[in-house]
């Protein structure tokens, strides 16, 4: 259990010795170590790349240690810089309101909720007065805070860093002397962040956190960052059979990647892409939407896409008007712009009755029982109600 904690999907330890150590006496003597993984709730839903984290946080729940879930809800409205080419515009506290209210459901998919601390950040950010925030900051220099790549290669580009975005690794190592954590979780480009919680939790006179960074997932296009803002995301809450046929398109090199990173499956050495990518989908859809749901995934898309066959059950698409424009009739699918819509059109993405639809002004006569197809993945019954 313990090798499976240190080694499967982690990037690296700090300090591994220490950290093997209390984990072997915590073995011995039951106790608990507090085990925290910081979020901010900077969207409403999470996709798989999010899982990463939650997934270590989940094996060390099941390995009997207490696993605390911070919900950056104070840190969300200033956006952590890690990894960004610019200033992070900052939520409002009522969209991360919004945000929040989808957001523990989703991690409930990967975390058992009922043995879970979940704490949310404001409880103790904003209770702070300005003497306590300078007495805070007064434990770090300029010179260390812009070390970070993300902050040297700004200011070398004469990009600007707001002075807010310095607070940020500050205000998550805070988090970690108020929940005395023992261990902290967190993506390769959250190092610089740990850390921080190290240095502080020493010169508040506490044994500072050890730390477990992990890697960060590829989206879809194979290259960057899986990211619901370049769109190459798997969304936790997507359709079986959108994210079966999202699966089936992660690049080749990936796969081991995604097998060690995302499941507890090994990646079957020797098979070929394809076969490896089925039984992939076949084990994410099943995580995420039971076994009925995979096998169902599975038929549909070798009925699709190998047998050249539209799905047995799709979506309906109930329409009160006769004739429609078709940029309007993609916005009823769910398309969430008529940019989105227009791009898809002009790409060549959508059909209605196997017919290619290039104009995005055209307006599409309404007929019962038609297929829009949008993209390779998604289909619709239309259904006239006029």
């Amino acid at each position: 259990m313990i090798d499976k904690l240190l080694t499967r999907g982690v990037s690296e330890v700090i300090v591994q010795e220490d950290l093997e150590k209390v984990l072997r006496q915590a073995q011995d003597s039951g106790q608990k170590l507090r085990v925290k993984l910081g979020i901010d709730p900077t969207a409403p839903d999470l996709h798989l790349g999010h899982t990463v984290p939650l997934r270590k946080l989940r094996q060390f729940q099941d390995a009997g240690h207490q696993a605390i879930l911070i919900i950056g809800d104070y840190t969300a409205m200033i956006g952590d810089p890690s990894g960004r080419v610019g200033t992070r515009e900052p939520l409002t506290e009522e969209k991360i309101q919004s945000n929040l209210k989808r957001f523990l459901e989703h991690a409930g998919k990967v975390l058992d909720l009922k043995n879970l601390e979940v704490r949310y950040n404001s409880e103790w950010f904003s209770k702070l007065n300005f003497a306590d925030i300078l007495k805070l900051v007064s434990n770090f220099t300029v010179q260390q805070l812009i070390q970070r790549e993300d902050f040297s290669k700004r200011l070398e580009e004469n990009r600007p860093v707001g002075e807010h975005e310095l607070l940020y690794p500050i205000m998550q190592a805070y988090d970690s002397v108020v929940l005395k954590a023992d261990l902290e979780l967190g993506g390769v480009d959250q190092k610089l962040n740990l850390l921080a919680g190290r240095q502080l939790m020493e010169k508040m006179g506490m044994k500072p956190q050890n730390i477990l960074t992990l890697p960060l997932i590829e989206g879809l296009d194979g290259v960057k960052k899986m990211s619901k803002s370049l769109g190459n995301y798997i969304a936790l809450d997507a359709e079986p059979n959108e994210m079966f046929g999202k699966i089936m398109s992660v690049p080749d090199e990936l796969l081991p990647k995604y097998y060690e990173c995302l499941t507890d499956a090994e990646f079957p050495l020797g098979e070929d892409p394809r076969t490896a990518k089925l039984a992939l989908g076949r084990i994410i859809v099943e995580m995420y939407h039971g076994q009925k749901a995979a096998e169902a995934a599975v038929e549909n898309f070798i009925n699709v896409f190998s047998n050249k066959e539209k799905p047995k059950d799709m979506p309906e698409l109930r329409i009160t008007d006769s004739e429609l424009r078709i940029v309007d009739l993609l916005l009823m699918t769910g398309v969430k712009s008529k940019s989105e819509a227009r791009r898809l059109i002009e790409q060549g993405g959508v059909k209605i009755d196997d017919e290619v639809k290039n104009n995005p002004n055209e307006i599409i006569k309404i007929k019962n029982e038609s297929v829009l197809q949008i993209g390779k993945r998604k289909f619709f019954k239309l259904k006239t109600r006029y």
